[in-house]
């Protein structure tokens, strides 16, 4: 099998140029090609010559392919539908907001977590996506150049792929690559502790934190990881990095009547985030089966959410997008019908 250019770095491209006999300014070509101008053919390379070109596809795949199916929703959210490997797809989302077009990424083929709310850790863990296949779904979808922003919130645990993940991160915010800036990327986890220091230490994009209830016997209820990770490690650990600047932390909380959306909870949530700078937000829940909890009342968000602000907890209710197609948090399958 050949190996992907789409995903390498420039001393990478590079390198792949001089293996095909080629000067080492074809592999700033090939980035400028692949990801500034972010083409998917080798015909449009114009500044490489034809022979550069077939020496380069004879050994070297772009690894880009066009997406396996969409869906429209009526609030002008789109889901892509990808396929990786033989038989694995995987789904991403852009979602459109005045002036901004967000995509929501996908990281891995399922998800190890086994989250119960969730219908990607529902289907299990079905592989590692590799840097290529992640960076298809910023160049293969209709919106290509017009994103202005990413989430790493689509299927998977960005961190469990960290590997591939930092690289794909290099490529974004590279001036070689697509040059994004930082702000422009949120990273969301359960809070992998290894791979989050990792990833404080190592980059500078935006993080959300999955966090769903402050009591860790109930957390655990929902969230197998906590066992592993427990969310106070998790924030006793975000609590050593400045958070006052540009960089920002948030945590993500999924509302459920009766079970997470009370004054106990609010007051356990403002005790375990007190001080540090951050914001949370709640998120309308949407259901799915065999799940016993439904989402909690408006009346309920509303109160928890007046209760964190009135604790300096920056608080907001999350819009929800995409329900009518299945593409709101926590719904992507990558279910796919021949």
């Amino acid at each position: 099998m050949k190996e992907k250019l789409t995903g390498m770095t420039l001393t990478e491209l590079k390198a792949a140029a001089a293996a095909c006999g080629l000067k080492p300014f074809v592999g700033a070509q090939l980035a400028d090609w692949l990801y500034a101008k972010r083409v998917r053919s080798w015909d449009r390379m114009v500044n490489i010559s034809k022979t550069a070109r077939e020496a380069l596809a004879e050994h070297y795949d772009l690894g880009l392919s066009d997406p396996a199916g969409t869906a429209l929703s009526s609030d002008g959210t789109k889901k892509y539908l990808f396929r990786v490997g033989d038989d694995r797809y995987v789904e991403s989302v852009m979602i459109p907001d005045e002036d901004r077009k967000t995509l929501c990424v996908s990281s891995q083929a399922g998800c190890k977590m086994n989250c119960s709310f969730c219908m990607t850790g529902r289907q299990g863990f079905h592989g590692q996506l590799d840097a290529a296949d992640i960076l298809n779904q910023f160049v293969s979808i209709d919106e290509a150049d017009t994103l202005t922003n990413a989430v790493f919130m689509g299927m998977g645990e960005p961190l469990d792929n960290y590997g591939t993940v930092s690289r794909v991160l290099e490529v974004l915010t590279a001036p070689w690559g697509f040059a994004w800036s930082p702000k422009r990327i949120t990273l969301s986890t359960i809070g992998v502790l290894p791979a989050l220091k990792r990833f404080l230490d190592e980059q500078k994009c935006h993080l959300a934190v999955s966090l769903h209830n402050p009591f860790p016997d109930e957390r655990l209820s929902l969230m197998p990881a906590q066992k592993a990770w427990d969310i106070r490690d998790v924030v006793s650990l975000i609590r050593q990095y400045d958070f006052s600047g540009q960089r920002r932390v948030s945590f993500e909380y999924t509302m459920f009547a009766g079970f997470n959306d009370d004054k106990r909870h609010a007051d356990a949530l403002i005790r375990l985030l007190r001080g540090l700078e951050c914001r949370v937000n709640l998120i309308r829940f949407h259901q799915i089966p065999d799940f016993p909890y439904r989402c909690a009342s408006d009346q309920a968000m509303e109160a928890f959410r007046d209760r964190l602000n009135n604790h300096q907890i920056l608080c907001t209710i999350r819009s929800s997008r995409g329900e009518d197609i299945l593409a709101a948090c926590g719904m992507l399958a990558g279910q796919h019908s021949q």
